[in-house]
């Protein structure tokens, strides 16, 4: 557990740092680096999705995953309640960059990849549970803790104070992947890991959209596509 605490206590530094500095930075700055988060975000998320694919055993599960999440994620509506609850917490601001969408954008660039989703399950399965600093397995989760640390630093000099909360959204997300193998003794099926992460790319893509205002792709709707995979993997060893 010991990586996964320090990759949450990076954002949290991160952020503290970030959100600090934004006080410093003029309005024309702000712009323009929010400019260039929204094309690292389209750069990442096909990069993600693309070198990801060519593993797929099943290439249109990820369409799929994507067809379901969209439709309950726009039935449970989770873009539109934020978007209100934040309409009713804050002056009006059309220039003010959306917290709820910094949000979105923060956890899916901290918890969608090879480092977030296979390092907690390495620090698992090491002989000492991953407690020690020297240990060869928290390697993925200290790499990811290092550039976590310049990634929530530049969103928050965005985004604000606000992308604090994602450290525990973090915290989770490692936590549940840790104890399952930690449990179990065994790792997560690479399949399983290939296909969230080419449907997790898609999503940071749509948030580099967003960001751009190019469309607003309400990327949060989405996020129930990323269970789809699991699910899917869980039926196929149920029957296999």
């Amino acid at each position: 557990m010991l990586g996964t605490i320090v990759n949450t206590a990076t954002i949290i530094i991160g952020s503290a740092i970030g959100a600090t500095m934004r006080q410093g930075i003029s309005e024309k700055y702000r712009k323009v680096m929010f400019d260039a988060l929204g094309l690292a975000c389209i750069v990442l998320g096909v990069n993600a999705s693309l070198s990801n694919m060519p593993k797929s055993e099943y290439p249109v599960l990820f369409i799929a995953s994507l067809v379901i999440g969209i439709i309950v994620g726009t039935k449970l509506d989770w873009a539109g309640k934020l978007e209100r609850y934040e309409a009713r917490h804050h002056h009006p601001d059309s220039e003010k960059p959306s917290l709820v969408q910094g949000l979105t954008t923060g956890c899916l660039l901290y918890c969608i990849g090879t480092f977030s989703i296979v390092g907690p399950v390495l620090s698992a399965l090491s002989p000492s549970a991953g407690w020690t600093f020297g240990e060869s397995q928290n390697t993925f989760l200290y790499t990811n803790a290092t550039l976590d640390l310049f990634t929530s630093a530049i969103l928050a000099a965005t985004y604000g104070w606000g992308m604090i909360l994602a450290a525990p959204i973090l915290f989770c997300w490692q936590s549940l992947f840790y104890f399952v193998a930690y449990f179990f003794r065994s790792a997560m099926p690479e399949e399983m890991r290939v296909e969230i992460s080419i449907v997790g790319g898609v999503l940071i893509l749509c948030s580099g959209l967003s960001i751009l205002n190019l469309k607003d792709m309400k990327t949060i709707n989405y996020l129930p596509s990323l269970l789809v995979p699991v699910l899917f993997y869980l039926i196929v060893y149920v029957f296999r």
